[in-house]
């Protein structure tokens, strides 16, 4: 095969390990930074130009969009669709999973377990939202965070009233989540291939911080999970429509519930605690499920 990476860091260890499996199996890679695309959308010959040179000629295209350049990555991607290039990930099943609003909305329709979760618009509905979870302490979230960055844990009644009020003054979008103490600050990284959790890890954040993000300074151990967490997983990521994805979930004492449905999922630290060869993994994958054409998302939402 001839494939495309979208990337715009060729030097992360998931793109060079990639880049690596890729070319060990013997196909053609190449690494396209996506912001420095520029499309042709028409009806006859939809084209993608990169560097002097049309890119008409790959058979698949892994998507390795960042959050903050979203919106540009899934129009290159939507474009390499039209073309009847295969993607791991398809453009609608990203999108999916980035709005984190709507991805709870169609998890909670599929039935999976969930944090309860409360959202509004106006400030002055704050006791709402607190009450609607069960009240402090509660977990705020910025809709547009990744990483760990934009969540807060509002411990008292007064310092979530405080924090929701102040973002919602900004005009900036949250959700209030129930705080799972009985997760303490540790959460389940399912790493789903295929319909398949291939690799699963426990990441534990650093000392005095909820938050379990390995870029935060967190830890991370390989785990057996249960068959209701695999049964979770395979789940969520049928539900966003994800061929490759990260499935971020708590222990709760009602069972597994789902945080976060990752589409670009790191590989260092699932491939450091498990040993597995992820990035292998993925690209074997492709080279069975690729089809010249070929659009899988047929889900609603």
């Amino acid at each position: 095969m001839k494939i495309a990476m979208m990337a715009r860091n060729p030097n992360l260890y998931s793109h060079k390990r990639l880049v690596e499996a890729a070319e060990l199996r013997g196909h053609e890679i190449d690494v396209i930074n996506t912001l420095r695309a520029t499309m042709n959308i028409t009806s006859s010959k939809p084209a993608i130009y990169y560097n002097g040179r049309t890119l008409d000629d790959y058979d698949a295209v892994i998507p390795r969009i960042g959050v903050s350049v979203t919106f540009f990555g899934l129009a290159v991607l939507r474009q390499f669709e039209m073309m009847g290039v295969y993607p791991l990930n398809e453009s609608v099943a990203i999108g999916r999973s980035r709005d984190k609003l709507r991805s709870l909305q169609i998890l909670s329709r599929r039935g999976i377990g969930l944090p309860v979760t409360a959202f509004g618009h106006d400030p002055k509905k704050t006791d709402e939202l607190l009450k609607i979870v069960g009240g402090a302490p509660v977990v705020i979230k910025l809709l547009e965070g990744t990483q760990g960055i934009g969540v807060v844990l509002g411990e008292t009644e007064k310092s979530a009233k405080s924090v929701i009020e102040a973002f919602r003054g900004a005009n900036v979008d949250i959700m209030v989540q129930e705080f799972i103490k009985e997760a303490g600050n540790s959460d389940i990284r399912c790493f789903v291939v295929g319909g398949k959790v291939i690799a699963s890890m426990e990441r534990t954040g650093a000392p005095g911080d909820f938050r379990s993000n390995i870029h935060r300074g967190g830890s991370a151990r390989t785990i057996k999970i249960t068959a209701q967490e695999r049964t979770t997983a395979v789940e969520a990521a049928k539900a966003m429509g994800l061929n490759v994805c990260g499935v971020d979930i708590l222990r709760s004492n009602h069972g597994p519930v789902v945080m976060e449905v990752n589409s670009s999922p790191g590989l260092e630290g699932i491939e450091g605690a498990t040993g597995l060869d992820i990035a292998g993994m993925i690209i074997d994958f492709m080279e069975k499920d690729c089809r010249p054409g070929k659009v899988r998302t047929k889900g609603k939402g």
